[in-house]
């Protein structure tokens, strides 16, 4: 623990300050949503820029490493299909089709 609070007193002041962002929120409630936050069984560990870490801090409103890593992995666990399956089915409708009502 102390080494996460270490690195938490080099960041700005203001990051303190910043509650996450409601795109965060919306996030890990999905996560939580599909079960994913309800236990912590599996570890992670990586050396990644200090530069890139409070960027994305910053921009998200997180201040500890483990919930950055935590929120970056939700967001993609719970990433929406629908730009994939919406490319995937270009072409596929008749363009003679009225889609307007």
């Amino acid at each position: 623990m102390a080494h996460s609070a270490a690195h938490r007193k080099e960041l700005p002041e203001h990051l303190d300050e910043k509650a996450p962002t409601p795109r965060v929120n919306a996030i890990m409630g999905d996560a939580e949503r599909q079960g994913f936050l309800n236990t912590n069984e599996s570890r992670i560990t990586a050396r990644l820029s200090r530069k890139m870490v409070d960027a994305a801090k910053l921009k998200t409103g997180i201040t500890s490493d483990s919930e950055l890593v935590k929120f970056a992995i939700a967001q993609i666990a719970t990433e929406d299909p629908f730009k994939k399956v919406f490319k995937e089915l270009r072409g596929s409708i008749d363009p003679d089709v009225d889609l307007e009502f």
